[in-house]
């Protein structure tokens, strides 16, 4: 029997003519998490008019959402099928978002581009944790903010995303997420107070609902034991 092959980027790629759909579950999934994410994130940055860098934006779910709430939006993600899915619907709808193809280990902007980053769905996936949150840091002008999820390290964490999400439910293609690579949540905030980020509060996300098209819906959830959202601020020094 094949080994499921882990942390598979290939399938943003593969989905990307059907991203904007809403005919794939799990992409459905991913759309649907982006305003349970948001209801926290709004409370903690003002988007009006600042220029924000969505790092892993696949098909542009955030990015656009982000857009809507005036800010001036650059979107990056190594998937190149998806990046152009996400383009040719920001240009439909009249958006004017710039989005790359590239990695979060070497962004292809200058030092202090954006006032803030967001990275959701992401950092279980990268190559190099320090690497990319070094050069999150790097685009970060003064006093930016980092807004972020991931996936806890534990067995409840895989049961939950691994078992549950991927095997049973079929929330996620087989073979998304390498739990190995998933991070505790002491373990990026040290990451990020190395690299010279002032930690603030970590929160959980999770399912809150079902709508109507027998969806999870996403919202902010008791403990960080599964999916945890938070920030951090650029500060003047790093602390290595």
């Amino acid at each position: 029997m094949a080994q499921t092959q882990r942390n598979n980027l290939e399938i943003y790629d593969d989905v990307a003519d059907r991203w904007w759909s809403d005919d794939i579950r799990w992409v459905r999934t991913l759309k649907n998490m982006v305003p349970g994410r948001l209801s926290w994130f709004d409370r903690q940055f003002d988007w009006q008019g600042k220029d924000v860098l969505d790092l892993g934006c696949a098909g542009g779910f955030m990015a656009e959402a982000i857009d809507d709430r005036g800010a001036h939006v650059t979107g990056i993600d190594p998937a190149k099928e998806a990046i152009a899915a996400a383009s040719a619907h920001a240009k439909s709808e009249g958006k004017t978002i710039r989005y790359d193809v590239g990695v979060g280990e070497a962004l292809p902007y200058p030092d202090a581009s954006f006032d803030a980053v967001v990275c959701v769905d992401v950092l279980e996936h990268v190559q190099s944790l320090p690497k990319v949150i070094s050069e999150v840091r790097r685009v970060l002008r003064p006093g930016g903010m980092f807004l972020f999820d991931t996936i806890n390290r534990n067995p409840i964490a895989r049961l939950a995303t691994i078992t549950m999400a991927e095997d049973v439910l079929k929330l996620l293609p087989k073979g998304t997420h390498d739990p190995d690579m998933f991070i505790k949540p002491s373990e990026l905030r040290a990451e990020l107070e190395t690299a010279g980020f002032a930690v603030g509060q970590m929160v959980g996300l999770g399912p809150r609902g079902i709508n109507g098209k027998g969806d999870f819906t996403f919202g902010r959830v008791p403990g960080t034991m599964i999916i945890y959202m938070g920030t951090a601020r650029k500060t003047d020094q790093t602390g290595a």
